[in-house]
Formats: structure tokens, C-alpha cells, sequence
């Protein structure tokens, strides 16, 4: 298959500089690339993306293929050396792959570097000194299989607990079923901040509010804080877990459940996943109506936390009109798919649902009745000066951070971030829209505010353009059963940011792998950076301005 040529510069330039240590280069899909080299190889390969082709890494990953037993596709075609091939090269029997996912957003496309572990000498390179943005995924890997990271700064635990049983619950021989003993070790020790008149604030886990629990320790020297560690993964579902062995066809469902709030942006990226698996793509009218649906999410989200950032600064009746507007929107949705947050909608090769003269008609009213409400919604909280005064210079997070830690979504573009999947890497209907990607360089609470307020306009503009010029056809076509050991990305720009989803098959059109990577996962670090020298009653705003979904990180 031929690669896009925006990124034939990269590659060759790879293939140069690496000549005789890629082993395998991999090209399934004009913008996926697949590369096949040792451990050894992975800093200069990653710092030569990172530096020279602006790449992200956007996503880190193990997957545990000791037990392969299965063969490539055509194991009797032979390839020139380096030459992409579109058939994949098997897992290496007795060994743990672990993925770096790099987005070269200019070029519109994914250049995925894959290294194998040996069991007998299971560790891999840490890469967080360099890219602080792998900190938290690393330390996944250790802790959900077992791999040691060399050089990391900090190799505590992060997605288990301190005091949970020497397990390793991603390997392929965890049994779902196996039930723990009682959890008796000992239990997490902060770090200690010390220094005159410095005292430690601890909020959580448990909260007043109705939200999932997750642990903030302030040390603060009189007003100002110091320093802000955050503890999580208190409820961790072992969804991706759940996902091996379970037939492709059932995922949309559970894909659905991974954060209440993203079910349909989640959902379209498994499916998205599963189609490129299967070199399947919706039809136009299932693209269409997935983009409508995923803007639909944007828009209610969005003004919920408008509304919220104003009750965070006591501006209720901000937040009254708020919930009256999100209510409107979510009976639309029911309208639309007969649920209020989209649920049962998404379905591989397309959609469940079509709609019909009298739903498009409902979306034309929606929008010409919401446009001019939003308005006045933001009118009113423009025109309040005590709420500008309170946003504005309050959790500043520095472009340069966010660039270092790999913040995405609203919290990147408040800061200079200049990403937004929906245009850099199209998907369902979004080549066919206009719209604007709102960028701001102050990163402070009132930008990420700014942010929201401009994509639900944009949003509703999508919706619109989408609502007058609906493609005829189909909305749903047969996706057939992908050949074990396919591999596929599937990824959507959600309202809070990226959502990839990436997964191998195994036999018998089950899953042998989903990896789940919510944009919540990656921009929670970057909360302790946008508090610090803020004051602690400043921070339920700071925090509401990021809003990032606890059920999304602990998947």
C-alpha cells in the first residue's frame, strides 16, 4: 500500500539514519507506519522524530505476545529490505511488544516504532527525562506488566497501589477471574515537603461532590502553594482486560462504558479501529451522522463546564442558564438515538440509527434556538467583572509545559497547542466542514473558558453545514471478520481532546489487545503544574477549567 507522501520525507529520512538496525518496516494504511527494531534504538529513533519532524508521542503501550502462535498473512512474500509491506510481520513468539505511537501532525499521519521484550530480561529504557509526557504510561506498563523501566526518575507505582498483591493483571496467563486476597501492604507515602512555616493540605479521596474519588495533597507556605501531588486510579476497571478475548462485535458496548461522558467518542473510536482492521470504511451518511453525534457531545460538555467554571467563582445564575441550554441538547440527543448521551449510536461500519425529515428538522431548530441562547449565555458572563477578575492569570499553564508534558484538548489549545485531530488527521465526515481551531497563548483559566466557548460555536456551525447537506445512502455496511494478528488505530478528536484506540486481533474474530488511551491520562500532570504559586480556594476553578475524567485515566 502506498505510504501518504507527506510522509515519505520522514521515512527515508529514518530509514537512512537507521540504516541496518529497523528491522521491518510495516505500512498497513497510507498514514500507519509500523517500524520493527530492538530496545537499543528507541532513544535516537524517538528524539529524531521528536526534534527533527515535530513528532508527539502520543501514545506508549505493551502488549504481551509470549504465546503467539500465529504466522503473517503471506509468509512466503518476500520484501526488499525496509520496503513497506502491508502484510504484517508476526509477534515475536515468547516476547512482550511494547509501541510508540508518534503523530506527525503536519504530515497527517502515525509513525508506530515496535520493540520486543524478552521475558528473561524483561526492562525497557525509560524515555521520561527526555519526553515527561511518557511519565505516567511507563510506569502503566511496569506496574500492569511486570516490564522494569530503566532510568526512570521516579519508577514508583501509578496505576496500581502500593499496598496491591505482586501482580501482573495485563500478561496473557492473569486470569480475568482471579480473585486477590485482602490488600495488606502498605499504603501510599507522598512525598514530604518541608521547610519553615510549609503544612501539607489533603483533599480527597473521597469528595463532597457526586464525582469519583481521587487523592490531592497541597503543601502550601501560607496562601500560595508550593506543590500539588495527585494520587488516582482508585477505581480501576481493568477494561482493556475485559477487551481480551471478547469478540470484536461486543466491544462497542464496553467501549461505550470507559467514560460516561465520551461513550460516543469512544465508541467511534473502536470502531474506527476495527474498520481500518478490516479495510472497511462507513459510508459516506454513517460518517456524517458520526460527526453530528460527536459534535453533539462537544457542544453539551462543553456548556456544562462553562456553567461550572461560573459556579466555581460563585456565578450561579451563569450556571443556571447553563443547565437549561445542556438540557435542550440532551433531549435532542434522545430524540436522535434514544439516549441522552448517545449511547447505542455507534455501531462498526457506521451507525444503528438513521434519521429521518422530522430529526433533521429537530437538529435545524435545535441549533437556531441554541445559537443565539449560548450568546447571551456568554454575554452574561463576559459582562461580570468579579468572574474576569477571578479567570484571568488563575492556573496558568506555560505553552512550554504543555508541549513537555503532551497536553491535548481544550487545556492544550488554551496554551499554544496547535492540535486537533478533526483537522489534522480527518475522520468521519470532517473533511467535508469548515472550521476554525481556537488557539490561545496565555493558558490560564479564563482562556481554557475561551476555548470551549469557541468550539461549541464552531460546533454548532459543523452541525449545521452537516444538517443542510446530508449524503444519501446507507448508514451502516458489513464489517467482516478481521484475520488474526491485524493491527489498526482508531482515533476521534473527543470534546476534552485526542481518544486513541488500538488493537490486534486474534482468531476466531475476537480481540487479542485494546489499548485505550483517554486524553485524561495524559493531561492530569499538567494540573499540578497550572496550581502551583495559585492559592487552594482557587483551585476547584483550576481544576473544573482542566475537567478530566478520573473513570477515563483508570479505564
Amino acid at each position: 500500500m502506498n505510504i501518504l507522501p507527506e510522509l515519505q520525507p520522514a521515512l527515508a529520512d529514518l530509514t537512512e539514519r537507521f540504516e541496518g538496525r529497523i528491522e521491518a518496516v510495516h505500512a498497513p494504511r497510507p498514514n500507519e507506519v509500523y517500524f520493527h527494531a530492538q530496545m537499543e534504538l528507541v532513544p535516537g529513533f524517538c528524539a529524531q522524530l521528536y526534534k527533527k519532524w515535530n513528532g508527539r508521542l502520543v501514545s506508549l503501550f505493551a502488549d504481551d505476545a509470549r504465546a503467539f502462535a500465529g504466522q503473517p498473512s503471506h509468509p512466503s512474500e518476500e520484501h526488499p529490505p525496509l520496503a513497506p509491506r502491508t502484510t504484517p510481520p508476526a509477534p515475536i513468539p515468547g516476547a512482550f511488544h511494547i509501541y510508540y505511537v508518534f503523530a506527525l501532525d503536519a504530515a497527517h499521519g502515525f509513525f508506530i516504532l515496535r520493540v520486543p521484550v524478552s521475558p528473561a530480561q524483561p526492562e525497557f529504557i525509560s524515555l521520561t527525562n527526555a519526553l515527561p509526557a511518557v511519565n505516567w504510561q511507563e510506569r502503566e506498563i511496569q506496574d500492569m506488566f511486570g516490564l522494569k523501566l530503566e532510568g526512570h526518575p521516579n519508577p514508583r507505582r501509578c496505576a496500581l497501589h502500593d499496598d496491591w498483591p505482586e501482580v501482573c493483571p495485563l500478561r496473557k496467563d492473569f486470569d480475568l477471574h482471579t480473585v486477590l486476597p485482602p490488600f495488606t501492604g502498605e499504603r501510599h507515602k507522598f512525598r514530604e515537603v518541608e521547610g519553615e512555616g510549609v503544612f501539607q493540605v489533603p483533599v480527597g479521596p473521597v469528595h463532597a461532590g457526586i464525582i469519583e474519588p481521587g487523592h490531592f495533597l497541597f503543601s502550601v507556605a501560607g496562601e500560595p502553594v508550593l506543590y500539588l501531588q495527585i494520587r488516582l486510579f482508585y477505581t480501576h476497571k481493568g477494561t482493556e482486560k475485559l477487551f481480551e478475548n471478547m469478540p470484536v462485535t461486543h466491544g462497542v458496548r464496553l467501549a461505550e462504558s470507559i467514560s460516561g461522558d465520551s461513550s460516543f467518542a469512544h465508541a467511534t473510536a473502536f470502531c474506527h479501529a476495527v474498520e481500518r482492521a478490516a479495510n472497511v470504511e462507513a459510508p459516506p451518511r454513517a460518517r456524517a451522522l458520526r460527526t453530528v453525534c460527536l459534535e453533539l457531545e462537544r457542544v453539551y460538555n462543553h456548556i456544562a463546564d462553562i456553567g461550572a467554571i461560573a459556579t466555581d467563582v460563585a456565578f450561579v445564575v451563569a450556571n443556571a442558564n447553563a443547565m437549561r441550554l445542556k438540557e435542550r441538547v440532551l433531549r435532542l440527543n434522545e430524540q436522535l438515538t434514544g439516549h441522552r448521551l448517545l449511547r447505542g449510536m455507534a455501531a462498526l461500519g457506521g451507525v444503528r440509527f438513521d434519521w429521518g425529515a422530522g430529526q433533521i428538522e429537530a437538529i435545524r431548530q435545535c441549533v437556531a434556538w441554541l445559537r443565539p441562547e449560548f450568546e447571551s449565555l456568554v454575554r452574561l458572563i463576559r459582562e461580570s467583572s468579579s468572574t474576569r477578575d477571578r479567570l484571568e492569570t488563575t492556573g496558568i499553564l506555560k505553552p512550554q509545559t504543555a508541549r513537555d508534558l503532551g497536553v491535548v484538548g481544550v487545556a492544550g489549545r488554551a496554551s499554544g497547542i496547535d492540535h486537533d485531530l478533526r483537522r489534522d488527521f480527518p475522520h468521519a465526515a470532517y473533511d467535508r466542514v469548515s472550521f476554525t481551531v481556537p488557539v490561545y497563548q496565555e493558558g490560564d483559566v479564563l482562556r481554557r473558558l475561551q476555548v470551549r466557548i469557541d468550539e461549541v460555536q464552531g460546533a454548532l456551525s459543523i452541525i449545521e453545514q452537516m444538517a443542510v447537506n446530508l449524503p444519501a445512502g446507507p448508514t451502516r455496511v458489513n464489517v467482516p471478520t478481521p484475520p488474526a494478528n491485524r493491527v489498526a488505530l482508531g482515533y476521534v478528536e473527543g470534546w476534552r481532546g485526542e481518544i486513541f484506540h488500538w488493537i490486534r486481533t486474534a482468531a476466531d474474530g475476537r480481540l487479542a489487545r485494546c489499548k485505550i488511551k483517554d486524553p485524561s491520562l495524559q493531561n492530569w500532570p499538567a494540573l499540578s503544574e497550572a496550581i502551583l504559586g495559585n492559592i487552594i480556594p482557587d483551585f476547584p476553578v483550576v481544576n473544573k477549567s482542566f475537567n478530566l475524567s478520573y473513570s477515563g485515566t483508570d479505564r
